[in-house]
């Protein structure tokens, strides 16, 4: 996210709408009592990203916990053939180059869930503004080898699941290394309410593993058991439909969220907002299911 505003991108994930509303001529916000709604959308809608943005940071910190944990823990012990535990042939004997990819691949999504939580952070922008730039370009850099690293995995050394799933993850890297180069052009053009926007899908994207696995959680945890997939093949309508999800449905919620910064209308604030608040409870629910069932107990 180089050059990136962070308090505007801030404002964007925790819905702080500063910004007067651009259709003055809305029937509601051109009287008093609908200019009274809409002052107080605003806050509702900046607190509802807020506590969804909150659960979202702190699922990601821990799964960064865990991948520092079980991958390093074990890197660090010698036992590198543990990872297959996790990732299919994630460690072959004698493959140099397809470990080292896969090696890569690891560490560099350390890297992106903290340089993506540090670009975040107004706070960074405002008293360290040469860290957030040279953070935002390592971000940049990091999430297109991401991209093509984990295309060279799947190819390389196969993936779970079906052919459903294997394009879903396709779509999933084209998207970033796409975000990635619209929010370097962008900044460097200095367009940076379009650079913000593009940052944001940027950051959704490159988050996709992280949502099929609190997707995966929560509904197993609503559903006690593997419903709608073979834990066996890892194949199946629920993964097919997480697949594609991980990278669909937050992009959705993303853009509705612009959409109502910049309406004039209160209803659809409000309506932004009331969504808000099940998908943070879901993704609570994920996030908690994850750590205990996937990420806790493998540290």
């Amino acid at each position: 996210m180089a050059d990136i505003e962070a308090d505007d991108c801030n404002d964007s994930m925790n819905t702080a709408l500063a910004s007067p509303p651009r259709n003055a001529g809305n029937t509601l916000s051109g009287t008093p009592a609908g200019t009274a709604a809409l002052d107080r959308s605003r806050p509702r809608l900046r607190r509802a990203g807020r506590g969804w943005f909150a659960v979202a940071l702190a699922g990601q910190l821990l799964f960064a916990v865990y991948i520092v944990g079980f991958y390093g823990g074990h890197a660090f012990s010698g036992d590198l053939l543990a990872w297959n535990q996790v990732l299919p042939r994630g460690w072959v004997a004698g493959d140099l180059a397809g470990n080292a990819t896969v090696a890569v691949h690891v560490l560099f999504t350390v890297v992106i869930v903290l340089g993506g939580l540090g670009q975040l952070m107004p706070a960074v922008r405002q008293r360290w503004p040469m860290l957030h730039r040279w953070n935002g370009r390592l971000f940049l850099a990091v999430a297109a080898t991401l991209a093509i690293t984990g295309l060279a995995m799947m190819f390389g050394r196969g993936a779970v699941g079906g052919p459903a799933q294997h394009a879903a993850l396709v779509f999933n890297a084209v998207l970033i290394l796409a975000f990635a180069g619209l929010a370097w052009r962008t900044a460097r053009a200095r367009q940076f309410d379009a650079h913000r926007r593009w940052a944001l899908r940027l950051w959704l994207v490159v988050a996709g593993v992280w949502f099929f696995r609190i997707g995966l959680a929560a509904w197993l945890l609503i559903h006690r058991a593997p419903v709608g997939f073979d834990p066996e093949s890892f194949t199946g309508p629920l993964l097919v439909a997480l697949a594609w999800g991980q990278t669909l449905l937050p992009l959705v919620v993303l853009e509705a969220v612009l959409r109502a910064e910049r309406a004039g209308d209160a209803r659809w604030r409000w309506t932004t907002a009331a969504v808000l608040l099940p998908l943070t409870l879901l993704t609570l629910l994920g996030v908690a299911g994850a750590a205990m069932m996937m990420w806790l107990p493998r540290l």
